[in-house]
């Protein structure tokens, strides 16, 4: 393992039976960074988790976090890394309060209060569990991932389903770890969450690694055609199906027209010109480059997912 490298997986092979659910894996994580681990359902990314977080043991391969080996040095690996799950498993009754204490003593640390502050909980340090809404609940399981103060941290769907304002929120606490030095795996199907907040990702499809790379790197891999969706009050584009400048009608439908491009200004330019000598009015207009949401789908298509 390099001193860059929080994170270090090496021809990870893991079976149960005769299903293979990780093949001949292998990625490493920056220190200090954001890394996604993407992929479709049963693509093995929870069962890769747990082999790097020392709570099953692979069948073959080499696992390294900050250059322990997770399964010869399971608590050593324990109290060097934060885990939040889906479902935190706490008891309906249990204060956040007394579930920070319990997690504090189990790592043999002194009770983080100051946590329930810095995540929002200060003012529901006494209330149970089963009292807090679905954004409190997430944010108590992060506060209780890092109270410890660990270096690297495994975040699984973090923010599904919370509202806009409270996956904001995580959004920005996720961004204050990482620029206190921690190390985030990211485990989401939320592309536009992965495309916005990760600094490299993984997509593994059937226990392997599809592709991997920086959001921009991997969406540029695929089909990098801007997409150009234009509507207008006379409707004269959708109506007409003009011809424009590198670019190729794809879709025309709920009063727009999408243009694919490969040079959007000199599209955009042809069809304003176009709207204006055809005495008609712009609506909207709407440029945008293909999203990680785009390319994973093709990527998994392509895989026959």
């Amino acid at each position: 393992m390099t001193n860059g490298e929080a994170v270090e997986v090496r021809d990870l092979c893991k079976r149960y039976g005769e299903t293979v659910a990780v093949d001949r894996l292998s990625f490493s994580v920056e220190a200090g960074s954001i890394y996604g681990l993407l992929g479709p359902n049963g693509a093995g990314k929870t069962t890769t988790l747990e082999c790097i977080e020392g709570l099953c043991s692979a069948d073959s391969g080499a696992i390294r976090v900050l250059g322990i080996d997770p399964a010869m040095h399971r608590r050593d690996v324990w109290n060097s890394i934060g885990v939040q799950l889906q479902e935190s498993g706490l008891p309906k009754t249990m204060t956040a309060l007394e579930a920070m204490t319990f997690f504090t003593r189990y790592h043999g640390k002194t009770v983080r209060r100051d946590m329930l502050d810095r995540f929002g909980l200060a003012e529901r340090a006494h209330r149970q569990y089963g009292e807090l809404s679905v954004g409190q609940r997430r944010r108590l399981s992060l506060a209780l991932a890092v109270a410890h103060d660990p270096a690297v941290l495994f975040l699984d769907e973090p923010t599904a389903g919370l509202d806009v304002e409270s996956r904001t929120e995580l959004h920005d606490l996720m961004r204050a770890l990482r620029a206190d030095g921690k190390t985030i795996v990211l485990s989401t199907h939320d592309m536009a969450e992965a495309e916005k907040l990760c600094d490299r990702i993984g997509i593994i499809i059937r226990g392997a690694l599809a592709t991997e790379g920086t959001p921009s790197q991997i969406t540029a891999a695929g089909d990098t055609r801007t997409r150009i969706r234009v509507a207008s009050e006379r409707g004269s584009v959708l109506e007409r199906k003009p011809e424009i400048p590198a670019a190729v009608l794809k879709v025309g439908q709920d009063g727009y027209a999408e243009y694919w491009s490969d040079k959007p200004a000199a599209s955009v330019s042809a069809l304003l010109s176009f709207l204006a000598g055809h005495d008609d009015a712009l609506v909207d207009l709407r440029v945008e480059r293909p999203s990680l949401e785009e390319r994973f789908i093709e990527i998994t298509r392509r895989n026959g997912q």
